[in-house]
Order: C-alpha cells, then structure tokens, then sequence
C-alpha cells in the first residue's frame, strides 16, 4: 500500500500546529491548508506558519460556500424560533466538506484537524478490518470535541485523522513548548467565530436588515407578565435580559417568532422527559430501533441516560430523568460508552 499524502488544517493555533508537527514526524508527504471565510478578526501570517512547521501551506478562500452553508442556514434557523449550532454545520459542510473536497483536489488521501476526537478507519488501526469507519471520545474527557464531529457521515470519517486523540491539552501544550511551535493567532474562541464583539441582535440587522420587534412575555398560565424587544435575541433555556419580576427567576420555554412572543416559566417548568429529533445521522451497525444511549443535548450538557426509538430519520428520545432546556435546533449526540452512535436535530 503506497504511502498516504496528508493534508492537515492549519489555523494557527497550538492544536493545529502540533498536529501538523505530529504528522510530519509520521508521514512522508504532508502539507498545509489554510481557510478563510470572511469573518476572520486576526489573520495569521502564513510564512511565519510554514516556517514554524517546514511545509508547503496552501491559502484557500471558502468565504462562498461559509456564506451559503452556515451564515444562511444560521440565520434562517434562528428566524424559525430554534437555536441553532453553527460548529457542528460548518464541521459537516465546511471544514470536513469543502476543505476535503479541496485536499483530494490537492492530492490528499486524508484531511486532518487538531481536533480532540479519534477516528477509527482504515489508516488509524490498519491491524484490525475496520469495515465502517467510527468516532469515539478523546483520550482528555475535558478537551473531547467527539460532540462536534458527530453530524459527519462514513464517508468522511474514512477521510479524517485527528492526531491529538490521544493527548492532554497540557501534553499538547508541552510538545509545542518543546519543539518551538508558537501560535500565530490571539487566543482561541469559545464562542461563535463570525458573531465576534456584536451580540445577536446587532448581527442580525447587519445581515438581513431585520430590526428589533418588540413583543409580550407570556407565562405558564397565560398571562402577559413583561415586554422584550425582540425575539431573536432569544433562545430556549435563556434567563438572561428577561425583565420581569417574580418569585423566582423566569426562563424562556418557547419562541414563537410568528407573533413575536416569548414564552417563559419557572426552572421546574423547563424539564422535560421525552423529546422529538430528525435528521438522523447513525454510525452504529446494530440494527434494533431501540437503543439505551447516553445523549447529550448540547456541548456542555452532562450525558442523560434515555431510550432512544428511530424512525428511519427520526426518532423519539426518553429520558430516565427530565432534562432542562431541551432546546430545537440544537445536536443531540447519542453515545454508547465512548462511541458515538450518531446524532440528529432536536425539534
């Protein structure tokens, strides 16, 4: 079997930069990708990159399909009344869509990030059939990014290697450290990357010129018990900018942008026991529809126990103990142990 080329996504971060640094030391033939999209703030200085890592860097604007695939899909989402996650889009139609359609392009048998996850394919256990590729946990539970994978098919997974599965962030810290690899952006964002110092409602103007429209603050029984200004600053679970005074604090239940009004009741009224999800993307080979899972409904959520039923693309999650703010819009991931199952959307 000839020699597999590497193509690795550099961003200009410590984790791109060791996993490039790593790959080196292991292939023969690797070489850097570098995208925009529009929205950078800070531009890293790519010769400062290739010098650091001693590999070609290719330059790639996907500022049209970013546009087309995450701002849209983004902003449309949230103009429903759901939250969307706009990381596990661009994952799934950018970064492991356009950018490796653009790495084969450039003759790469395989795209790698520095993201915390491990891929299970033909090339990362190449001892053991692997017959369907599969993601798992990262070895750092605290760093794990397998959440944000979760939306990728087979077929990409069989393209993806993610080099840092296997280490701490402090290790990673450490082997940068020791090797002279020093990041060429600011600090890493922990937030939407194209929102940047704007909030929402601001972004939302800029990008489809809609304006704020005030609207009532409905409670539990029905009554109107405060005013907001508009609904898209919003999102399920949200207890911040609700200016209504009550025996305890309010958070939002439901968006209903089609009369401008929010929903809200007390934490108690927030828990649910089942929810509904479509757009199924599943990894496992079992074939029952009837699963025990542990499911997490969004990144920082504590994996939930449940029942999961698929229904084709479908399917029907019940929880063992109510969960709070079940949010639509949002990625439900479904894991068993430290594999990922599959995800959908939550409606």
């Amino acid at each position: 079997m000839p020699a597999p080329a590497i193509g690795v996504a550099v961003s200009g971060g410590v984790d791109s930069l060791v996993a490039a640094f790593l790959l080196k030391q292991q292939y023969k033939q690797v070489f850097g990708l570098h995208f925009t999209t529009g929205y950078e703030m800070h531009k890293p200085d790519i010769n400062q990159l290739k010098d650091q890592l001693k590999m070609d860097i290719i330059t790639l604007d996907l500022s049209e399909p970013f546009e087309k695939k995450v701002i849209q899909y983004f902003v449309s989402t949230y103009a429903r009344g759901k939250t969307p996650n706009p990381c596990m889009i661009c994952n799934q139609k950018i970064k492991f869509g356009a950018l490796l359609d653009q790495a084969k392009k450039q003759g790469a048998d395989y795209l790698a990030t520095g993201h915390y996850a491990a891929i299970v394919n033909a090339l990362t256990h190449p001892d053991t059939r692997v017959h369907n590729p599969r993601l798992e946990k990262a070895t750092d539970l605290t760093k794990d990014q397998s959440y944000f994978l979760a939306r990728l098919s087979r077929d990409q997974l069989a393209s993806i290697l993610c080099p840092l599965s296997g280490f701490t962030k402090d290790q990673v810290r450490t082997l940068a450290a020791d090797n002279g690899l020093t990041p060429v952006i600011g600090k890493e964002s922990q937030d939407i990357c194209f929102i940047h110092d704007k909030n929402l409602a601001d972004f939302f103007t800029d990008k489809i010129g809609l304006t704020s429209q005030p609207g009532p603050i409905i409670d539990t029984q029905g009554r109107r018990v405060g005013t907001h200004a508009g609904v898209h600053a919003f999102t399920v679970g949200q207890r911040r900018g609700l200016d209504c005074p009550a025996s305890e604090p309010y958070y939002v239940r439901q968006i209903d942008p089609a009369t401008h009004t929010l929903y809200v009741g007390f934490k108690k009224d927030l828990a649910l026991k089942q929810m509904t999800v479509d757009q199924m993307v599943w990894h496992d080979d079992r074939p029952e529809p009837v699963r025990e899972v542990a499911v997490k409904i969004r990144y920082r959520h504590k994996e939930a126990g449940a029942t999961l039923t698929r229904l084709g693309s479908t399917g029907r999650v019940t929880f063992k103990n109510p969960q709070y703010a079940v949010t639509p819009g949002q990625t439900a991931v479904f894991y068993k142990d430290r594999q990922v199952l599959g995800s959908a959307i939550i409606q």
